[in-house]
């Protein structure tokens, strides 16, 4: 394991709160049919993660293929006093594909936790987290952070197919009220969402929303938030490159008090306020 370096940050100075350095795989074990769990031994930098934080793993390449890019992995678990820290994945491309070939005592080089996490104000008594795919991943840590603080949670989580939801173990180990829906049930439509959200929002459960991996149930969730002034901060999916802020990769528009502007998901991101994204 190498050396926790300082990371040059995109407009000058430094950025010593990230490191780039061989991590030792200790699990990588599949959880269903599509996606798998990883575990990594790293250093007490790379695992002081904040919900909301990410990390360019630079896969291994699979026979046959040769991944190009660096991919960018949401914190799913990090205990820094272990020095591990844990990602949820699913085989989709090249780079996924080489991460699954990894066996304990291999080694992944890494660089992060990069970005902006989450945020919690210690006067919510109640929030609510609604997630799909892998959002349900990234919003994981998020009941653990709020646990701590002494605020409640209630998670939505959304998936195809029942056996395909993700995290309610970890979001009702954490003490969190957790409902799922389902495509395959017909649970999970945009409609029966926005009655739960209603509900919940009439008992006094949702002080600010947090939201990942749908853009539908994202606009459900910003109209709710304007019609009753409740915040919210969603994490963004996107494609980077160095994830560094050099190569302007990740640029996306942002309504920010009625004008567009772009800003670097890797960078001011990937945890935006709710009402500023485009979904």
């Amino acid at each position: 394991m190498s050396a926790a370096a300082a990371i040059p940050a995109a407009c000058g100075g430094f950025r010593p709160r990230a490191a780039e350095e061989q991590a030792e795989v200790v699990a990588n074990a599949a959880v269903n049919a599509e996606y798998r769990h990883l575990v990594v031994s790293c250093s007490a930098l790379a695992a002081g993660a904040a919900p909301g934080q990410f990390y360019q793993l630079l896969c291994p390449a699979p026979p046959g293929e040769a991944p190009y890019l660096r991919r960018p992995m949401s914190l799913y678990g990090a205990d820094p006093a272990a020095r591990r820290i844990e990602f949820l994945y699913k085989v989709a491309g090249a780079g996924t594909r080489g991460l699954a070939t990894l066996r304990p005592g291999e080694t992944l080089q890494m660089l992060g936790p990069l970005g902006q996490g989450f945020r919690l104000d210690p006067a919510w008594k109640q929030v609510v987290a609604v997630g799909r795919g892998a959002g349900l991943a990234t919003l994981g840590p998020l009941a653990e952070a709020a646990q701590r603080a002494g605020i409640g949670v209630t998670a939505i989580l959304s998936a195809r197919r029942p056996e395909l939801v993700l995290s309610d173990a970890l979001f009702r180990a954490r003490g969190a009220t957790v409902l799922t829906v389902t495509d395959a049930e017909g649970t999970s439509g945009p409609a029966h969402v926005e009655r739960l959200l209603r509900g919940l929002m009439a008992e006094g459960r949702c002080d600010a929303f947090f939201t990942c991996g749908s853009a539908r149930l994202l606009r459900v969730q910003q109209s709710l938030a304007r019609a009753f002034g409740l915040p919210g901060q969603v994490a963004l999916e996107q494609q980077m490159a160095c994830g560094l802020g050099m190569c302007f990769c990740c640029v996306r528009d942002f309504n920010i008090d009625g004008a567009i502007v772009q800003k670097r998901v890797c960078r001011a991101g990937p945890v935006f306020d709710m009402m500023e994204a485009l979904p």
